[in-house]
């Protein structure tokens, strides 16, 4: 990919382009590890409507121990939603290239968390599969907050349920039947193409990844974290990589002001 192109994803300076762009390639990264998340634990990890629901019905059938746990899987996802939005706030605040493409850093790091967490599943399962799920989810929500706020709340890469929710309203605005004659008071229903499109590729996207993550961590195992943890780094590196030039060069003006300019004065010859 090109370093300019790379540079439009996750740098400050937002368009539309750049963030569905980034929409599409972050729902097919959550799609792959919602899926790899359930083959490892048995539970998919961005689903907090269905954790939420679980939450009410272990309260009522007294497992306490599951209903702690889904709200732990919750307190995760929420901590993960605002360790991100700290790490926006703070890259903005400081005027850095890189307050987007920090946090899908972080991403990257804690995904391959997941891959070495997994590792040991098998044989200490008791202990690492609480572990495992709160990180899944944390991450989760990490991504899904980068997002909704590059967006302003239009682009959500981890909750397909008000994706595919909005496909079918757009669809109905589709098959409406006209009757009326355009107005001030009656303005025709007409479906908003480029929403769908994006709704529709985001879903499609999310899909992939499931079908490519499930395939991935099934025949080849947690391994399969290490291309995903690579293009999240992928996409985050040219900002960070400018900033850290803009940081080296601040630091060398700093030097050279402490230094007189970076020149050695000489003393002026002897009079004659």
């Amino acid at each position: 990919m090109p370093v300019s192109y790379l540079r439009t994803l996750s740098e400050s300076k937002r368009t539309r382009r750049a963030n569905v762009h980034l929409g599409v390639s972050l729902a097919f990264v959550a799609g792959a590890i919602n899926a790899g998340g359930l083959l490892a634990v048995l539970q998919y990890t961005s689903h907090m409507t269905g954790i939420v629901s679980s939450i009410a019905d272990n309260l009522i059938l007294g497992n306490l121990v599951a209903a702690a746990a889904g709200m732990a899987s919750v307190a995760a996802f929420v901590s993960g939603a605002a360790y991100s939005t700290i790490l926006v706030n703070w890259g903005r605040h400081h005027r850095m290239h890189s307050a987007y493409a920090y946090p899908l850093f972080w991403e990257a790091l804690l995904l391959l968390g997941f891959g070495l967490l997994g590792n040991s599943l098998d044989e200490h399962r008791a202990l690492f599969v609480p572990v495992t799920v709160l990180l899944l989810c944390f991450i989760m929500g990490l991504q899904n907050a980068i997002v909704t706020k590059i967006s302003n709340a239009e682009i959500r890469t981890t909750h397909m349920t008000g994706i595919v929710t909005d496909i079918g309203i757009e669809l109905g605005k589709l098959v409406y039947i006209n009757l009326g004659t355009e107005s001030a008071r009656y303005q025709p229903v007409r479906t908003n193409w480029p929403r769908l499109g994006l709704l529709v590729a985001l879903l499609a996207a999310f899909c992939l990844g499931g079908v490519i993550g499930a395939a991935g961590f099934k025949y080849v195992g947690y391994v399969t974290t290490v291309p995903l943890a690579a293009f999240l780094v992928l996409l985050a590196i040219v900002p960070m990589v400018d900033d850290a030039r803009t940081r080296t060069r601040l630091l060398l003006r700093q030097r050279l002001r402490a230094n007189g300019g970076g020149r050695h004065r000489e003393a002026p010859p002897p009079l004659t």
